[in-house]
């Protein structure tokens, strides 16, 4: 019987600091994920998982 895997990767739900916009970003994303609202990047890539420059609120399953 095979073990099914579960993803490590997970989507990750965050506020901007400048303008308080939440929003959902995946966890080991490969390009800069900017707010949709004031353009300030939140997120960048860094091999791995992302580098998160905004307040974590919660991780999605």
């Amino acid at each position: 019987m095979n073990a099914v895997r579960e993803p490590e990767s997970k989507f990750i739900k965050l506020r901007c600091p400048k303008c308080k916009n939440e929003q959902i970003v995946f966890g080991k994303c490969a390009t800069s994920v900017k707010c949709l609202v004031c353009d300030k990047v939140i997120a960048e890539p860094s091999g791995g998982k992302a580098k998160v420059k905004a307040r974590v609120l919660e991780v999605l399953q």
